[in-house]
């Protein structure tokens, strides 16, 4: 998709209700038991915030981020996901905790940054924080300098998430039972799942309806 044509969705998918629930559903393995909002509240879980930023290539064509995060002491090390991090009291809102992250993970400038949605929170059980993940766009190419708990960017074609042939359902060992079948998505010949692919899942759900 060419990225003025994205461009021309924004307007109806910052009217459109988030996805969400039914949206995160397709990306969740059938044996995951789902904590209810009372479960959750009673956990008192931290805060984080992550931005799926959408950029034009040097041909226009609409390309969004993921990164491949660094192997360290952490749940969510080696895993693929959206920049971001841990909400900090100095940040005030978690859009600002979204911007600062990906400016401090990938060096994309703040002021760049136009953020257009706020997307459904993730409650994430193994780490015991609950994401809330954010749309925005550059209008040009960004050219990223990663820090060190980035290990690799990677640029992944918009089409590619809309195009059906490109999720699937592998047989993995996750944090709560091993040898599972899970629902991902196959971009760049990374295996996309968990957290991610559930808020992948509400972004692709939100394209195809503003493009209706």
């Amino acid at each position: 998709m060419e990225f003025d044509q994205f461009l021309s969705l924004i307007p109806k998918l910052e009217d459109s209700n988030p996805g969400g629930f039914e949206s995160h559903l397709k990306m969740i393995p059938k044996e995951r038991i789902i904590p209810g909002p009372d479960e959750i509240k009673g956990r008192n879980p931290k805060k984080a915030a992550v931005l799926a930023l959408f950029y034009p290539d040097k041909h226009n064509e609409t390309l969004f981020l993921l990164i491949l995060r660094a192997d360290y002491d952490g749940t969510h090390a080696a895993q693929i996901g959206f920049p971001g991090g841990k909400f900090e009291k100095e940040d005030r809102k978690l859009k600002t905790t979204a911007l600062r992250e990906t400016y401090e993970e990938v060096g994309v400038n703040v002021d760049e940054i136009k953020v257009k949605k706020k997307l459904s929170d993730i409650f994430i059980p193994p780490s015991n924080f609950i994401v809330s993940p954010y749309l925005g766009i550059v209008e040009s190419t960004p050219e990223f300098i990663i820090n060190q708990e980035v290990k690799e960017v990677i640029e992944v074609k918009l089409v590619d998430l809309l195009n059906e042939s490109f999720v699937s359902t592998k047989n993995l060992t996750t944090s709560y039972m091993e040898n599972i079948d899970v629902p991902c998505f196959e971009l760049n010949k990374h295996i996309v799942w968990g957290a991610t692919a559930m808020m992948l899942s509400e972004i692709k759900d939100l394209i195809n309806l503003s493009s209706i």
